[in-house]
């Protein structure tokens, strides 16, 4: 894609400067010309002053995604080659994270200046996710960039279908690689990109991965929503006295016990709505004194929050059942619409209504390879709260 000497213009509605990268269809003005999805415009506000440079999409909720406000910037192939090389120069030369793991984020979409993409390294893997037109017309830029910082990678690219339906583009996946082994901490995981579950292996847990695994040692561990395994293996490893693992998902448990196999550590997975699981566990007496509860995604809907927090509290309120005093759990959400405010609340009453005592130990995100701009909170969408429950 190659951007114009003189970009179309869009005007804002208002004569004060956005707080936030993202403009919505109705701050702006419509421009008098059909002006494509993806397209790289320049904005100005309602007195026709510079603002910025950014993509145009007036098919989609977020009209403009701006990208710089340095008026001697072009947002062109070498624009974006530069900001990928900058995201990944944080995390090897300031993060360092190559000395610890082998699978990590290398670019976090806004968090790095570039609305609409994410990168994942897995291995020799680099995961590409597409989630606005204007990046997918640079794609082969992002590509030949993201070459260049990983010689001989391979490249698998993909858009969600909702994704491309709201934007307006149409992504045709790459051939789906075969799975890989990366490592965290000094263990091995299985990360399979493109066969559901994205890639069998979530990075942004790593840090809690770890953390959790100290606190738990000695401890009976309960992993709930346990996906590929990596808070029970991580836990085992550390010295756990034993963990199980609960999903809905059978091909996951799979990869589950595949991980703990490879590690040479003994864990029991089971295949269960946890809620039906829970309440046999509660009628059977178990007890657990250090639980993880991480489940998907609850909604992308911002009038479905509030039925998101029920939920959260009902599987919090009944977790607490298998919690003796002073166990320890681990309740987290990556649903970015529950802010963290609100999700300690719902903990506040998970308490109240249990008549039990959680005290709030830490409260942790995602790892340093998932950056927040301090001016779009909403990327800071996990949330890891770690509790002493009595």
């Amino acid at each position: 894609m190659n951007t114009p000497a003189t970009p179309p213009v869009i005007r804002l509605k208002s004569d004060r400067t956005p707080g936030h990268p993202w403009v919505w269809s109705a701050q702006v003005h419509k421009p008098a010309e059909r002006i494509p999805p993806g397209s790289v415009v320049e904005v100005v506000d309602a007195k026709d002053r510079f603002v910025g440079r950014g993509f145009w999409n007036g098919h989609a909720r977020i009209a403009l995604r701006l990208l710089t406000a340095d008026p001697a910037e072009t947002v062109d192939a070498d624009w974006i080659a530069a900001r990928i090389r900058r995201a990944v120069q944080l995390r090897r030369e300031l993060l360092r994270l190559d000395r610890d793991t082998d699978a990590w984020r290398v670019v976090h979409s806004e968090g790095d200046g570039l609305s609409g993409l994410v990168v994942d390294r897995y291995a020799d893997i680099l995961v590409v996710e597409y989630f606005a037109a204007g990046m997918w017309r640079f794609r082969d830029a992002i590509h030949a960039a993201l070459a260049a910082e990983f010689p001989g990678a391979r490249l698998y690219w993909f858009a969600e279908n909702h994704v491309q339906k709201q934007e307006s583009f149409d992504c045709r996946a790459a051939e789906v690689p075969a799975a890989v082994e990366v490592h965290e901490h000094g263990l091995r995981f299985h990360a399979a990109p493109g066969c559901g579950h994205k890639t069998g292996f979530f990075a942004d847990q790593r840090d809690n991965r770890r953390r959790f695994a100290e606190l738990a040692q000695g401890r009976r561990v309960l992993d709930l929503c346990c996906n590929a395994g990596g808070f029970a293996v991580h836990a085992m490893a550390a010295g756990a006295r034993a963990a199980t693992g609960v999903d809905m998902d059978a091909g996951i448990l799979d990869i589950a016990r595949a991980n703990a196999a490879a590690n040479g550590v003994a864990a029991d997975f089971h295949q269960a709505d946890i809620f039906d699981w829970l309440r046999a566990a509660v009628a059977r007496g178990e007890q657990y004194d250090a639980v993880i509860l991480d489940p998907a995604k609850l909604t992308r809907d911002r009038n479905k929050v509030f039925d998101a927090l029920k939920k959260y509290f009902a599987m919090n309120r009944l977790a607490l059942d298998v919690i003796p005093p002073g166990g320890l759990l681990l309740t987290c959400s990556c649903t970015g619409l529950v802010g963290e405010a609100d999700f300690l609340e719902m903990l506040r009453r998970v308490a109240l209504n249990a008549g039990r005592e959680i005290q709030v130990l830490e409260v942790r995100g995602a790892g340093a390879d998932h950056p927040v701009r301090a001016d779009v909170p909403e990327s800071r969408y996990l949330k890891a709260v770690f509790c002493r429950v009595e």
